[in-house]
């Protein structure tokens, strides 16, 4: 009696959790059934999808403008580009050894040489040094000299010496040789010099064989007196017609130098004929003074010492 009892009550639970499950599964039906047939919510503020269908009507600005900044804006960087030009670019001007300068006069009247550092600086008697003066790049130029010492007036500028070299070198090729007699001089030394020969000669004299200080072209550092090996008729007239004399005059154009004092040109020049004394000025210069027989002066249109 108590077995069956007890599978009596076993069948009736079993029953009991069966419908309960069945109730269970029957509510969570009817529930998703519910959910299925009730239309969405609006949720398109939720979501990040983007709308499919194309906007109408004319469209309304959501954003409101960008206010303006307190901060400074820093400004544009520059271009480093080129700017474009129609315009042609101008040739240099071609370079010239002639000064460009105007001079000055100084208390005597005497013009002072706006240039003295250029090759074809005028130095006469119109036209002196600045005071204190010296040239700058002074050599000994490696030729001989009618002396051994090595001094101050063996000293040239060094285009001169350079040149000189070359002219040397030159003569000696055709058997000619040559030796260098008085080259630089310093203002002190000219002052001196020229007193020297006043003294000697007196003034009028004097100065047509000697230059007044500042006026002296063994100043500039471009000029030499030149003889001879032998020294014989060193800065005298007798070296006039020696071979030597010949060769200079025929070729001390082809470097750079010229007869400053030509035979025939004192009215001109101020100074004798001292066929000794050369200056250098470059080829450009002395190759068209050798080739139309004028002098410095007239070179640059000058006007004559003796006017």
């Amino acid at each position: 009696m108590n077995q069956r009892m007890r599978k009596k009550r076993r069948r009736t639970t079993l029953w009991f959790a069966l419908v309960c499950v069945i109730a269970v599964a029957a509510f969570m039906m009817i529930r998703y059934e519910n959910s299925i047939a009730s239309p969405p919510e609006n949720t398109a503020e939720a979501t990040n999808n983007p709308a499919t269908e194309a906007p109408t009507g004319t469209p309304v600005p959501t954003d409101e403008p960008a206010q303006p900044s307190d901060e400074p804006t820093a400004p544009p960087a520059e271009t480093t580009e080129p700017t474009p030009t129609n315009k042609p670019t101008e040739k240099p001007a071609k370079p010239t050894n002639k000064p460009t300068k105007a001079p000055a006069k100084d208390d005597s009247g005497i013009a002072v040489v706006a240039q003295p550092e250029s090759i074809a600086a005028l130095v006469n008697k119109q036209n002196k040094l600045p005071e204190n003066y010296k040239p700058a790049n002074l050599v000994y130029p490696d030729v001989p000299f009618t002396f051994k010492e090595k001094i101050d007036k063996r000293k040239m500028r060094k285009e001169a010496a350079d040149a000189l070299e070359d002219m040397f070198a030159g003569a000696k090729k055709d058997n000619i040789y040559l030796a260098g007699v008085s080259a630089y001089r310093s203002h002190a030394t000219q002052k001196s010099l020229f007193e020297r020969y006043v003294k000697k000669d007196g003034l009028e004299k004097a100065k047509t064989y000697s230059a007044f200080p500042g006026t002296s072209e063994h100043e500039t550092g471009l000029a030499i007196d030149v003889s001879g090996s032998d020294g014989k008729c060193a800065a005298s007239d007798c070296f006039g017609g020696t071979p030597e004399a010949e060769w200079l005059a025929d070729h001390a154009a082809e470097y750079g130098f010229i007869i400053r004092y030509p035979d025939g040109k004192e009215s001109i020049t101020g100074y004798k004929y001292e066929p000794w004394h050369l200056r250098y000025v470059g080829t450009d210069i002395s190759t068209e003074i050798a080739e139309k027989g004028i002098t410095l002066e007239e070179y640059f249109n000058a006007v004559p010492v003796s006017k």
